[in-house]
């Protein structure tokens, strides 16, 4: 996504959702929102979400005058998932397609969504990406491999978070939704400085720039206390705060601020079978270490973020997403993923070649051990895959 030559002038330009919900009961007034946009909704859940979410979904849904019709999904966003979908927005006559659920089934029916010519709205049930308000989808393999981005012409119509969901869930998915959202203000730094193409495309605006800062900034101020809610199950002021920080801030933040290395380093990890079982924030934070040497960042920089990022609960270690630095097929092969010509990490304000990133992976082993053993934080466990 970097920028190339043009007859005509650069533009700026800022994307969002057409409107954002958050709060403790918000799932209750879901109906509400969703007939303002639509009056045949198809609502999109996997067994488990929809087992959680129904009861409250479907009074909305009827308080709203609203069918309820639900279709399930499985692990990840594949091309094969999303012309399924489709095909089932075309049989019941769906004018809007309603996430109910974590990134995955959110980006399906985003591209679905587009794919059918009708409206959709996010209601992500954790706080683990940023994904909901983007005009963007991921696609996967079956495996999980990354496969491509799509790009749609707008944002969703509705994202609605019902931050007791987000209490209610294990603390793992706000851990993973803290390493994506660390990674918006480095990338949108690096694509400032480089003055690139962002998501929303254009260069970037102080505005996406800004708030991809402020993400940064709340989640430092509020990540542990945040922690500690969703730990005992509660909502708190801390914890409305990294919601939105992890949400709203984040996804404006990388969608008009841009990407750059650590989310090109992302899906190429997803090119190494070991990191299949890790969650998308916790890849990304790989990525936003090896970004952070690639760029040449200050040492007090580097370690805070270490610290940081340990203390959090993500991994910044190869041995902790089951690679080594003896893996040299394996690494090469999560560079050349990395670096293809239509990546982000074309963003850097520098080139970036395959064994750049394969030197910068290998070296953030012995750098973070360094870092850790100094600040007496816990040795790095290696992770298992899971087949």
């Amino acid at each position: 996504m970097s920028t190339t030559a043009s007859t005509t002038p650069p533009i700026r330009t800022v994307m969002s959702p057409g409107r954002y919900v958050q709060g403790k009961g918000a799932l209750a007034r879901l109906g509400e929102f969703v007939a303002q946009i639509g009056t045949a909704p198809l609502i999109i859940a996997d067994d488990f979400v929809w087992g959680i979410a129904e009861d409250q979904v479907s009074a909305s849904f009827t308080a709203a005058d609203l069918r309820i019709e639900r279709v399930g999904f499985g692990r990840f966003a594949t091309a094969t998932a999303v012309d399924a979908l489709v095909e089932k927005i075309k049989e019941t006559g769906t004018d809007v397609v309603v996430a109910v659920g974590g990134g995955s089934a959110i980006d399906a029916a985003k591209s679905a969504g587009h794919l059918a010519g009708i409206r959709w709205v996010s209601v992500p049930t954790v706080a683990s990406t940023d994904a909901p308000t983007s005009a963007l989808a991921v696609i996967y393999t079956e495996e999980g491999e990354f496969v491509e981005y799509r790009f749609f012409p707008r944002n969703p119509d509705l994202v609605l978070i019902d931050t007791q969901f987000v209490a209610n869930a294990p603390v793992a998915f706000l851990v993973a939704g803290i390493g994506d959202a660390l990674a918006t203000w480095l990338e949108a730094r690096a694509t400032a400085a480089s003055n690139s193409t962002t998501m929303a495309g254009g260069q970037p605006t102080q505005t996406g720039t800004a708030l991809a800062k402020l993400s940064w900034e709340i989640i430092h101020e509020n990540a542990f206390s945040a922690l500690d809610a969703v730990r005992d199950g509660v909502v708190t002021p801390a914890l409305e705060n990294l919601v939105e920080a992890n949400t709203l801030l984040s996804g404006l933040g990388f969608e008009s601020g841009g990407l750059a290395a650590a989310h090109a380093i992302h899906n190429g990890l997803t090119a190494a079978p070991q990191t299949h079982g890790l969650s998308h924030g916790q890849k990304v934070n790989i990525g936003s270490l090896t970004q952070l040497v690639l760029e040449g960042a200050p040492r007090a920089e580097i370690e805070d973020f270490i610290e940081f990022t340990t203390r959090v609960g993500l991994p910044t270690t190869l041995t902790e997403i089951g690679l080594t630095v003896e893996d040299e097929t394996e690494l090469r092969a999560i560079a050349e993923l990395a670096t293809v010509p239509t990546e982000t990490i074309h963003n850097m304000p520098f080139a970036v070649t395959v064994d750049d990133v394969v030197s910068a992976l290998k070296s953030i082993e012995r750098l973070s051990r360094s870092v850790r053993a100094d600040r007496g934080l816990a040795e790095p466990v290696k992770h298992v895959a899971k087949h």
